[in-house]
């Protein structure tokens, strides 16, 4: 078989095709295990000849080459901050976004595009295109770790990943398992769906839980987060708190600050009332602020008041800014930077001396 005809999106579909080849469930893990890892195939103590079957062994070169295709590399774009930020190829040609974080992570995308629509993110704007596989995901550590150290993978990139349940758990499972990452080091981020606290206490590795909550206000959240499941802040708090103590991992609550909006004394009291006594983590995030948005970015001063504020009142707050924001690498932005040059630079079949094109706008993280 060809590397062509190996068209993997979903790890199930790997393990369907070493099956056909005669691997058993050693040989299974051992290659999925060297491939989430970033190791060669033909790595490690044993020679293959003696514990592989024949058919599986002569296909490796072509499944190592197959594997590694997944995602192919179309820019790269580091930061003073350590982070970089890598637009990715998928087989299909639809690209995603993944990050390498300082301190060994790397932050996966799990769609191409998002159907929430969260009004301060560019990743949405043009709603959910596709799926992305559970081997695409894992593809993506993958490619990550041929880069660098990887011992943390967040699944805050492009897309919910509450709407891509199924190949998120089972890129999760392989993670958390042959894939070497602690499962309180894989941390699956929402803005809050049912399905995710009934799902992932039910999971073989069960990862911490980042929950999107920008507002403790519901008519506010359903402005900024409009197709977001219409659980209210204190439903989300409840059933989240429930996986902190399911799991003994702290919830770590997602909080892009917008001035003037959510940046209030009212929020902070919101805050304190909803989160005083949970397992819980406060991630404040000053907004990026984006040309044509109505929304602005506080002070930095501001920003560190409140993440004062909330510490003196007993919640535990970390003042973060979104990775490589030097290079204007927010969530979806080089993904539609890229679409728009290519735009740009391809000759139209009929020219006329009145075509003007119009530049993409930065935009923000969610």
């Amino acid at each position: 078989m060809s590397n062509s005809g190996m068209n993997f999106q979903q790890v199930s579909q790997i393990r369907n095709h070493l099956r056909c080849l005669g691997a058993r469930p050693a040989h299974e893990q051992r290659i999925l295990r060297l491939w989430a890892q970033a190791k060669p195939q033909d790595s490690g103590r044993r020679p293959l000849e003696s514990f592989m079957p024949a058919d599986l062994r002569h296909e490796l070169p072509q499944l190592s080459q197959a594997l590694q295709n997944l995602v192919r590399l179309i820019s790269s774009h580091p930061a003073q901050d350590g982070s970089v930020r890598w637009l990715l190829s998928l087989q299909d040609g639809q690209m995603v976004e993944t990050v390498g974080l300082p301190r060994d992570g790397v932050c996966v995308s799990s769609q191409v595009g998002c159907a929430v629509g969260c009004t301060f993110c560019m990743t949405g704007r043009d709603g959910l295109i596709r799926q992305v596989g559970s081997a695409e995901i894992v593809a993506q550590v993958a490619f990550a770790r041929l880069h660098r150290l990887v011992k943390k993978v967040v699944f805050m990139g492009m897309g919910e990943p509450a709407h891509n349940l199924d190949n998120v758990m089972e890129a999760i499972d392989v993670l958390g398992t042959v894939g070497n990452i602690g499962h309180k080091s894989l941390v699956f981020s929402t803005v809050g769906d049912p399905r995710v606290f009934e799902q992932l206490p039910l999971g073989l590795v069960k990862p911490a839980l980042a929950l999107s909550l920008h507002t403790t206000r519901a008519e506010l959240r359903a402005e900024l987060l409009p197709r977001a499941p219409k659980m209210t802040p204190e439903a989300l708090v409840e059933a989240a708190e429930t996986y902190a103590q399911q799991t003994g991992y702290p919830i770590q609550y997602q909080w892009t600050l917008l001035q003037g909006i959510n940046d209030t004394e009212e929020e902070i009291e919101g805050i304190v009332n909803l989160l005083k006594g949970k397992f819980a983590l406060m991630n404040m995030i000053p907004y990026n602020a984006v040309d044509g948005l109505p929304f602005q970015r506080p002070s930095w001063e501001r920003a560190a008041e409140i993440a004062r504020t909330l510490h003196r009142r007993g919640i535990l707050t970390k003042l973060r800014n979104s990775a490589g924001q030097d290079v204007e690498g927010g969530c979806g932005q080089l993904r539609a930077r890229h679409a728009t040059d290519n735009v740009v630079r391809r000759k139209p079949e009929t020219q006329t001396s009145n075509v003007h094109f119009v530049k993409a706008k930065p935009a923000t993280v969610l």
